[in-house]
């Protein structure tokens, strides 16, 4: 039986959206047999829409990057947005959200598992450095890029070992002081007049 092109591409947005909330909060080890049960349709259909489980892990990283991005797009229309969405991403609720939280701090550790994925998170990755070196508030915009390129991995550093703990003073001290670092750096000017 064809199902309505419409109603497939429901079902394939509905695989990837609970693909990518499992991968997120579990890896990649997930099978493809529990992906299909959480979205309410037997593992038959799955090859109706992906050749394999390695193409359906890279189209979660793309699907997750594209709201991402959006999220990213939004705080950077003001330095104070960039600076809330950095505290956000430090923050314990964050940390705690897996399922919802960054696609790096879930997926780098788990990189190597496909060319799709690797290709699937680089070009992710180059979009927000890309977007951090223009938006972020840096002193200098001489050396953006390098700036922004070790102020995203301090973020997504502290996460993954603000996760990996089973500690939780120490995982809330990990997340405060990469903040407080990233914090100490100097602001830009136009900042620090609006500031003082």
């Amino acid at each position: 039986m064809r199902y309505p092109a419409v109603e497939t591409a429901e079902k394939h947005q509905k695989i990837l959206a609970e693909a990518s909330r499992l991968f997120k909060e579990r890896g990649f080890g997930v099978s493809v047999s529990e992906i299909m049960k959480t979205t309410g349709l037997t593992h038959g259909p799955f090859y109706n829409h992906f050749d394999s489980k390695e193409a359906l892990m890279a189209e979660c990283i793309t699907h997750s990057a594209a709201s991402a991005l959006a999220d990213l797009d939004v705080a950077g229309e003001t330095s104070e947005g960039m600076r809330a969405y950095v505290r956000g991403y430090l923050s314990h609720e964050h940390r705690d959200a897996r399922a919802e939280g960054c696609l790096i701090a879930a997926f780098a550790g788990q990189a190597g598992n496909g060319e799709g994925v690797n290709a699937s998170l680089t070009a992710y990755l180059k979009s927000v450095i890309d977007r951090f070196a223009c938006n972020f508030p840096w002193r200098s915009k001489k050396n953006a890029r390098g700036d922004a390129i070790r102020t995203l991995a301090s973020m997504y550093g502290g996460v993954v070992m603000a996760r990996a703990v089973d500690d939780e003073a120490l995982s809330e001290e990990i997340l405060r002081e990469v903040l407080a670092g990233l914090e100490a750096a100097p602001k830009s000017k136009s900042s620090a007049k609006e500031s003082g």
